[in-house]
């Protein structure tokens, strides 16, 4: 399904009944990769999955974007989808939009996955390595494209960092440099609804050390480190990520079962 925000096809997808759930993917991906957490969530919420512009199957920002840009799309998507009051779950740059909006708009819950927002001590080489290629290995286990995984990988991971990379990103290239830079710290104290932070113990690309900061700024969250996980600690401990929200989220789940 799409839906224009200011000239920009906007690709989402929406399941389930209940409270809403809006589900944020991180740099690089799009709805696929929370695809596991949308079809377990959709039998107790209504579960909404976007495409940020400029990834999946929807449109590229007219120009490059800041985090803020982002943040004032999922307002405007909001408003026009009727969603009142969301619960977010946003992985890494999802985080960062999920932070932003929910500091000055009204948020149920919120939960943050590996989230970015803390400015980063790396270079942008760096990112572009991680955001590319271990998005796309971490997508290629998803069913239907395993079999792929290899001869795929082996594309992607000539082109990470090379000439060719860097020419054809554009605009999203530009927005890469604004988002990884942009430090939300000081958002982090506004940010008052009840927050959940899902952490992978070996995260290089957003650290624990980022998630006790959020922690320790943000007054109503708590944090759970997932042992032996990555930057993608939902998809490495899927079953003990889902076993977690489901928890966080039990009130929310009684009231669409009382609803239903």
């Amino acid at each position: 399904m799409y839906i224009d925000i200011d000239g920009v096809n906007v690709n989402y997808h929406v399941s389930g009944e209940g409270e809403d759930v809006v589900l944020l993917h991180g740099w690089g991906a799009n709805i696929q990769a929370f695809a596991p957490v949308h079809q377990s969530l959709e039998k107790n919420f209504r579960v909404w999955s976007i495409d940020f512009p400029g990834f999946g199957q929807s449109g590229e920002p007219p120009e490059s974007w800041t985090v803020g840009d982002y943040t004032e799309m999922l307002k405007k998507w909001l408003q026009k989808t009727g969603i009142d009051n969301p619960i977010l779950i946003g992985h890494s740059f999802g985080g960062r939009v999920s932070i932003k909006y929910a500091a000055d708009n009204p948020v149920k819950k919120i939960i943050l996955v590996d989230s970015a927002g803390v400015k980063p001590k790396r270079k942008l080489k760096y990112y572009v390595k991680v955001y590319t290629y271990k998005t796309f290995k971490k997508l290629l286990k998803l069913p239907g494209l395993k079999n792929r995984e290899q001869e795929i990988l082996g594309k992607v991971k000539g082109r990470v960092g090379s000439a060719d990379y860097q020419n054809v990103s554009g605009v999203m290239q530009q927005t890469m440099v604004k988002v990884v830079n942009e430090d939300l710290q000081h958002h982090f104290e506004h940010v008052t609804p009840p927050v959940l932070l899902v952490w992978g113990e070996n995260d290089e690309a957003t650290p624990v050390s980022d998630a006790r900061i959020m922690e320790q700024k943000m007054p109503n969250a708590g944090l759970v480190v997932l042992r032996g996980a990555g930057h993608y600690s939902y998809i490495d401990n899927l079953n003990e990520f889902l076993i977690i929200i489901d928890h966080f989220l039990r009130n929310e789940d009684q009231g669409a079962a009382q609803h239903d």
